[in-house]
């Protein structure tokens, strides 16, 4: 997890929330009679994360569609839960734990495991600075939430991260072979080289030498690796993309071709289909548990070692109706 400062992104939230307004004329107008953002602002007490976007809802900053960004779809829990809400907050966190246990977060986050299972009950709700931590600890992906929310380049501290994450995520959409290349550099294998073999990844990952060597430009280029004098080191953890839907959707067709072209060529691997009738009920179903599969894959992965292998798993399910049109 990046290093962060979480009381001091809450501040500086804070403060572009309030804009150019006066503190007294701020919190007046979120409905305190007393200097609430002074407290704020000061460290002296803090907003909790329902505060926070209410507040958020008072700049006219639209937190339900922010929350699709943030997602790059619709969630589940959105549909019937106001996310500017305890239970809206509680219905984040924990869709954002998923299959993660309570004792790993904590662990992970510092924050004890009865704390995070009353907030992700909605039994209480979190202070700013720890609502913050617990979404990076989740998802590593607290910048995105906050661009989600607010111009990032009004947050100091962030402002220089997220110019970082969008040009790693307009690369990964020219360059998608970096996030295999990636992962191979974190494999056991990598690391027992005595030093690092120009065609070693390719050969691993069966592509031509060329492509290698552009992703390893370009990973060096925007600080995801380093060079320790004998290998490459990873400085960053893969980019997400679902706030990019456009790049999301060019790095879904990628995989899907190194898929088909895996399939042609005989290669070992799990490659199923079935084309069948159902119910649009039942097909809900399937994806509902498509979702839960997903879901256990990434939580195996997120515990398995030793890195030994880079693999992809291709979930596919989709309608072969172009419209609803009998």
């Amino acid at each position: 997890m990046a290093s962060f400062d979480f009381e001091r992104v809450g501040r500086e939230l804070l403060l572009a929330l309030r804009g150019k307004r006066s503190q007294v004329g701020w919190s007046r107008r979120l409905g305190y009679r007393s200097n609430v953002a002074y407290a704020w602002e000061s460290g002296r007490r803090w907003p909790t994360a329902a505060e926070t976007l209410r507040a958020a809802e008072r700049t006219h900053i639209d937190v339900r569609a922010a929350m699709v960004t943030f997602y790059g779809r619709t969630p589940g829990w959105l549909s019937g839960t106001d996310p500017a809400t305890p239970a809206g907050v509680a219905a984040l966190l924990e869709d954002l734990r998923g299959s993660t246990p309570l004792t790993d977060l904590s662990m992970k986050s510092g924050i004890s495991r009865y704390s995070l299972s009353r907030w992700m009950s909605g039994q209480t709700q979190p202070r700013l600075p720890d609502f913050l931590r617990v979404i990076e600890t989740a998802s590593l992906r607290m910048v995105d939430l906050l661009a989600a929310l607010i111009d990032p380049t009004t947050l100091p501290s962030i402002a220089p991260l997220w110019a970082r994450l969008e040009a790693r995520r307009q690369g990964a959409g020219e360059h998608p072979w970096t996030q295999a290349i990636l992962q191979a550099l974190g494999l056991a294998a990598y690391r027992a080289l005595p030093e690092h073999r120009p065609g070693w990844i390719a050969a691993r990952l069966g592509i031509r030498i060329e492509e290698e060597h552009r992703c390893l430009r370009f990973l060096d280029k925007t600080g995801q690796i380093a060079w320790d004098g004998r290998h490459y080191q990873i400085e960053a953890l893969p980019v997400d993309t679902g706030r990019r839907p456009e790049i999301n959707q060019r790095l879904k067709a990628h995989w899907a071709r190194v898929g088909a072209e895996r399939i042609e060529k005989g290669a070992d691997g799990q490659f199923s289909y079935n084309v069948f009738n159902v119910s649009r009920a039942d097909f809900e179903r399937i994806r509902q548990e498509h979702l839960r599969y997903y879901r256990a894959l990434r939580a195996i992965v997120a515990e398995s070692a030793p890195d030994e292998i880079v693999a992809v798993a291709n979930v596919q399910l989709f309608t072969l109706e172009e419209s609803d049109a009998e």
